[in-house]
């Protein structure tokens, strides 16, 4: 009865966010990839809402109950029957009566399962369609065939491009940059390799100042390709190269727009990433979080290491990592080959969930010792283990699949616990319960 009452929900929805969309016709910017979609969003958000009306999809409203709320503006009613058919009420209102409505809107689409994004694409119409990065093993590749119908699916949003709409790609990624040939219109290549429309080098870390050195962001220069203007840009709070892409691929899409890039400087200044992704946050002990626990992928999750490697300080550095999920038949060998990264990036490794023991695993192949490796059976047990052994200067990083709940390990060493509900992901009430 549940999944008959949603599929009736999912599919009124989207009737009234198609009407809307006839109605209103805003201007669209679509995101997708396997890695950094929401981070890009959110910071492309920055740098549209100084110059129009901007709605960005919410938190990781990326699906097919997300988008149709994203373009109705209403929330997430979870399993409350009469809040969904109060967001019915309220989309049928914004048909029948004109009111104010965005501009622009800033929409990430995902793919659990394949047709997800393939039937988007039907009936939504981009001006800017955004692809991130398509890594060779992704995420939710266990409801795939194979790693490469991942990448057909999320490939798929380019159908949603209208004719004279543009094509913004990373051009570090050669699957991405393959999928200019099946674009008639435009395209703009992003990234930090050279000849790149837009470009960013001289990747540099930010450091406190003091005897910890611990990181405080991030300082890259960007330069365009066709006019040779190039600046400093820097974002605070975050830290890894995938950590400044987004803020790249945002100012990539502004120029596509026609926005300066000194109007694009000053936007981003008050930017920062969203909870769970590469957030630098203060710990207990005077120490600092790399708080990546939306979510978890190999690619990702390599990429938050490399990350940590180069974290600075002159403390320990811990990886705390749970299980990534939805990775199938190919789950073992991922966890197990994550290991070589963890051992050169860690000094000391806590595991979380069963899953997550073949990384252990990995690890001390690869030369981890015993006794620097602890594991868990839940996020809570781990988080009080770090509590005890954290020292001043640690930088420490927590990353797992979403189902781990790995943010409750960073609510038991953060600073600032009394501010958790602004800081870490997943804190609404319905969350909390679970």
């Amino acid at each position: 009865m549940r999944g008959l009452f949603k599929r009736i929900i999912v599919a009124l929805l989207t009737l009234e966010a198609k009407a809307v969309l006839r109605i209103y016709k805003p201007r669209i910017v679509a995101v997708t990839g396997s890695v950094g979609k929401t981070s890009t969003k959110d910071a492309i958000y920055s740098v549209l809402a100084p110059h129009a009306y901007v709605r960005k999809s919410d938190k990781s409203f990326n699906s097919e109950v997300g988008i149709p709320l994203t373009i109705l503006g209403r929330p997430n009613a979870w399993s409350n029957p009469l809040r969904w058919i109060e967001n019915l009420i309220d989309g049928l209102v914004l048909i029948l009566w004109r009111s104010k409505y965005p501009e622009w809107l800033v929409l990430e689409v995902g793919a659990d399962r394949p047709g997800d994004i393939s039937s988007v694409s039907k009936w939504l119409r981009a001006d800017v369609v955004v692809i991130t990065r398509l890594p060779d093993m992704p995420a939710h590749v266990e409801f795939f065939d194979s790693p490469e119908d991942v990448v057909r699916e999320k490939a798929s949003l380019l159908a949603a491009l209208k004719s004279d709409g543009i094509f913004v790609a990373n051009a570090d990624d050669p699957k991405v940059l393959k999928l200019r040939d099946d674009v008639p219109g435009q395209s703009m290549t992003v990234g930090f390799t050279l000849g790149s429309d837009v470009m960013g080098d001289n990747l540099q870390l930010l450091s406190e100042k003091g005897p910890k050195s611990l990181p405080i962001g991030l300082a890259a220069r960007v330069h365009y390709e066709d006019t040779g203007e190039s600046a400093e840009v820097r974002i605070m709070g975050t830290i890894g190269a995938h950590g400044f892409m987004p803020v790249l691929t945002a100012i990539a899409v502004g120029k596509v727009l026609g926005f300066s890039l000194p109007s694009m400087i000053e936007a981003l200044a008050g930017h920062s990433a969203p909870p769970g992704r590469m957030r630098l946050l203060p710990g207990i002990k005077d120490t600092l979080i790399i708080d990546d626990t939306y979510n978890a992928s190999p690619a990702a999750t390599v990429a938050a290491l490399q990350a940590l490697k180069l974290a600075g300080g002159k403390g320990r550095r811990i990886a705390v990592l749970g299980d990534m999920l939805e990775l199938g038949r190919y789950s073992t060998a991922q966890h197990k080959e994550i290991g070589k990264d963890i051992a050169d990036a860690a000094d000391i490794l806590l595991t979380v969930g069963f899953r997550a023991r073949d990384m252990a695993e990995g690890a001390l192949d690869n030369g981890m010792k015993d006794d620097n490796i602890l594991q868990f059976e839940d996020s809570h047990q781990a988080g009080k283990e770090l509590e005890r052994m954290l020292e001043p200067g640690d930088v420490v990083l927590i990353k797992g699949s979403q189902s781990i709940r790995m943010e409750r390990a960073v609510e038991e060493v953060m600073a600032e616990p009394a501010r958790a509900k602004e800081l870490l992901v997943r804190q609404e009430p319905e969350w909390r319960r679970r």
